[in-house]
C-alpha cells in the first residue's frame, strides 16, 4: 500500500497501481481537494483492477483527520474519554455515534477503511499519542473503542487498531526516532496490550504494529518481531485480521535497512501489508522486490477489509441518521465536563 502525490493520478502512479503486487492506496489531506474530486479520483483507482485495490485513510479525528471540508470535524478521541469518566452510558453513545458518522462519510465516497481506532493508553507520555488515545485505563480504552467499532461496523466499515502492543509509554516519535521501551512484559501484557485483546475478541477485523522496541522480549520493533506477531498476536491472542506494518518511511523503521530489505522484513515476521507513504522511490523498490512473492492466506485476510455497500455523498446527508449524529458529535465539544480535571 503506497500514497499518491496530488489530487490526480500520474501516468507512473497508474502503473504502479496495475502492479501485482500491489493491494492498495492510503491518502492524505494533498489527495483532497472536494468531494467531487475525491469521489473521481477513487472511482479512477477502482476502476484500474479487478478486483479492485483496497482504499485508506488515517481519519482519526483531532490533530490526524487528513479531510476537512465537506467532512465533519471530529473531535480528538480523549474527549469521549473525559465524558467516559462522568457519563459511561453517554460515552458509549457518543463514541458509536462518532465511529458510524467517521466511517459512513468515507464508505460514501468509496473508502473502504480509516486506520482507526487507537487503541494506545494515554498516560502522559507521548506527544504522537497523547489525545488521540482515549483514555489513560486499559478498561476504558477497550470500552469505548468497542462502541466505536461498532458504529463503524453498522456505516459498513471495518476497524484496524492500532499500534500493538501499545505505543503511549513511549517518549520518543517513531516518525523521527526509534523509540525504546525497557519496562517488563507482565506490564505490557496486563496493560497496553488488555485493549487489543478485547478488540480481537469483538471481531478487530485488522491491527497495526508500533515501529517500537520492547526490550523485554525482541531487539526488534514490534512490527518486524516474529515474537511480537507470529507467537503473541497470531498463536496467543489469536488473531486472525490483517496485520499492517506501519510506514515503512518512518525514522524507526530503517533499522531493517533499504526499503526491499524493510518490506521483507516485515512481510516475514507476520504482516500481510506493508506501508510506504511518502516516497515514491521506496515504493518501487518495494514492488521491483515483491515481483515473485505470494502469501494466499493475507490475500484472503485482505478481501475481507473492502467497505460494504452505502450510500453515496448526497442520500447520506439528506438522511435523518446523518444531520442527528453531527449534531451530537458538534455537541460534545462543548461538553462541561471536558472542563474538569480528570
Amino acid at each position: 500500500m503506497f500514497d499518491l502525490v496530488g489530487t490526480e493520478l500520474t501516468e507512473q502512479e497508474r502503473t504502479m497501481l496495475r502492479h501485482p503486487q500491489t493491494g492498495g492506496v492510503i491518502l492524505f489531506t494533498r489527495n483532497f481537494d472536494s468531494i467531487t474530486q475525491l469521489t473521481e479520483l477513487i472511482d479512477e483507482i477502482h476502476a484500474l483492477r479487478v478486483p479492485r485495490l483496497l482504499i485508506a485513510v488515517d481519519q482519526e479525528g483531532g490533530r490526524v483527520q487528513r479531510f476537512h471540508n465537506g467532512f465533519t470535524t471530529l473531535p480528538a478521541v480523549r474527549q469521549l474519554g473525559h465524558i467516559y469518566d462522568h457519563d459511561r452510558q453517554r460515552a458509549r453513545h457518543y463514541a458509536e455515534t462518532t465511529g458510524w458518522l467517521m466511517a459512513a462519510e468515507l464508505r460514501a465516497v468509496g473508502i473502504d477503511f480509516s486506520f482507526a481506532p487507537v487503541l494506545d493508553l494515554e498516560r502522559g507520555v507521548s506527544g504522537v499519542i497523547g489525545d488521540r488515545a482515549f483514555h489513560r485505563q486499559p478498561d476504558a480504552v477497550a470500552d469505548l473503542a468497542h462502541h466505536y467499532m461498532i458504529g463503524m461496523k453498522r456505516a459498513g466499515m471495518v476497524a484496524t487498531g492500532k499500534h500493538f502492543p501499545g505505543h503511549g509509554c513511549v517518549k520518543e516519535d517513531s516518525h523521527t526516532d526509534l523509540p525504546v521501551d525497557k519496562r517488563p512484559e507482565q506490564d505490557i501484557l496486563l496493560e497496553d496490550m488488555v485493549p487489543f485483546e478485547r478488540m480481537i475478541h469483538y471481531g478487530l477485523a485488522g491491527i497495526m504494529p508500533a515501529h517500537v522496541i520492547y526490550t523485554c522480549a525482541d531487539q526488534q520493533p514490534a512490527g518486524y518481531s516474529n515474537y511480537w506477531l507470529k507467537i503473541v498476536l497470531r498463536k496467543q491472542l489469536r488473531f486472525e485480521g490483517v496485520i499492517f506494518s506501519d510506514d515503512l518511511s518512518m525514522e524507526a523503521a530503517n533499522v531493517a535497512g533499504g526499503y526491499a530489505e524493510r518490506a521483507q522484513t516485515a512481510l516475514d515476521a507476520g504482516c500481510d501489508m506493508v506501508l510506504v507513504c511518502n516516497h515514491p522511490e521506496g515504493a518501487r523498490e518495494v514492488l521491483e522486490s515483491l515481483d515473485d512473492y505470494e502469501n494466499p492466506a493475507s490475500q484472503l485476510r485482505l478481501t475481507r477489509l473492502h467497505g460494504r455497500k452505502a450510500p453515496g455523498n448526497e442520500a447520506l446527508r439528506a438522511s435523518e441518521e446523518w444531520q442527528q449524529a453531527v449534531a451530537l458529535v458538534q455537541s460534545y465539544d462543548s461538553s462541561p465536563w471536558l472542563e474538569m480535571d480528570v
